[in-house]
């Protein structure tokens, strides 16, 4: 086998490896680095849930989680308790959680409908109506769920796709809660 093929081999075997993780949910060890930059805008909601809009500038100093997510997508669905067991455990030490309901069928853009499974999913925190998918394209997202963890100088420090890995994203709230900025 040539040195070119062996390469190309490699190559196969590591994009395998990470389609792989991907499909197991775990991509998010695949990013974590120490930023990703500033955090994006959270402007062009059609509407806010639970509270008055959010501005990004006024979220620094906080550490945020902000959880794209859509109410008929099965894995926000698995996801969503965790989500809002980290809002209720951390609140009250700085951690700040922002769901963006970016709908991925036409029907998830009734805001009455939204409203009720915010309601039936024990929903708290901030829900973004982002049904004209500013918010989505501003971070420049692509998944469902999906996770961003920001921290208290406002840098987007790491990021999950998909279901799974909660006690790693708890640790890397912790961590967050921890540094000192």
């Amino acid at each position: 086998m040539t040195t070119e093929a062996r390469g190309q081999r490699r190559l196969l075997k590591a994009g395998g490896m990470v389609l792989a993780l991907v499909g197991l949910g775990l991509a998010g060890h695949l990013l974590a680095r120490d930023s990703y930059g500033p955090m994006p805008s959270l402007a062009g909601a059609r509407q806010w849930l639970n509270s008055a809009p959010l501005e990004t500038q006024a979220l620094k100093g906080k550490v945020v989680l902000v959880d794209f997510w859509t109410y008929d997508c099965v894995n926000c669905r698995r996801s969503l308790p965790h989500v809002n067991h980290w809002a209720r455990r951390y609140g009250d030490q700085g951690l700040v959680v922002i769901g963006v309901h970016t709908p991925e069928y036409a029907y998830e853009q009734d805001i009455d409908s939204l409203r009720a499974q915010v309601r039936q999913l024990g929903i708290d925190y901030p829900v973004a109506v982002d049904n004209d998918y500013r918010i989505w394209n501003a971070w420049g997202n692509q998944f469902w769920p999906a996770h961003y963890f920001v921290d208290r100088q406002g840098q987007v420090r790491h990021v999950h796709f998909g279901e799974g890995d909660y006690a790693g994203q708890e640790q890397v709230i912790r961590t967050l809660l921890d540094e000192r900025g």
